[in-house]
């Protein structure tokens, strides 16, 4: 497979996974600059990494390294860490060579499909994920459960304390619940 076809193979799942996948289901235009960025950053290194006589794992070193930096400077959540990492991962594949020809574009398409269809908003149509400051101090986590129940209009599936705090009369806690059919958006 030429360069060339390997570049635009890249070209394609970035785009179809940043402008048909990420950017329709969370609307944050920063991402898609940071998505296409590092992909581009990342095929164009690769590609100078494999022509070259530096080795493939002090290139793949940098890159990490320049990730954790990037990941530290501001906090993420984990969907977004998803596809930053897919656009890394697509632009090392459009950058190196390998053989046979087709494994590169395969595996693109694998990874685009995989995060079309995991993050696929009727996947976990209902669930949901909060961190809950309550105006009480609840020490009973019977009572806690039921009172987030009732709050949330919601099945709660898992709560988590963080912190109770008696002097100020509240409760932190980080709780997973899921929607009634009635109340769900896809």
């Amino acid at each position: 497979m030429s360069d060339l076809t390997l570049l635009g193979a890249d070209a394609v799942a970035v785009l179809v996974l940043t402008f048909l996948v990420y950017f329709p289901r969370y609307r944050r235009p920063d991402m898609v600059l940071s998505i296409m960025s590092i992909n581009v950053g990342v095929v164009a290194v690769a590609t100078v990494l494999s022509r070259a006589d530096v080795t493939a794992g002090l290139g793949l070193g940098l890159f990490g390294v320049l990730s954790i930096i990037r990941l530290r400077s501001q906090e993420l959540d984990q969907e977004e860490v998803a596809y930053y990492f897919s656009a890394l991962a697509l632009g090392l594949l459009g950058g190196i060579r390998v053989t046979p020809d087709w494994i590169a574009p395969t595996l693109m398409a694998a990874i685009v499909a995989t995060l079309f269809i995991v993050d696929h908003p009727g996947l976990f149509a209902g669930v949901r994920h909060q961190n809950v400051t309550l105006d009480s101090a609840f020490t009973d986590e019977v009572a806690l459960h039921a009172h987030l129940e009732k709050l949330l209009g919601a099945d709660i599936t898992r709560l988590k304390v963080k912190k109770v705090d008696l002097v100020s009369d509240t409760t932190s806690v980080d709780v997973r619940f899921r929607l009634p059919e009635d109340r769900r958006s896809t």
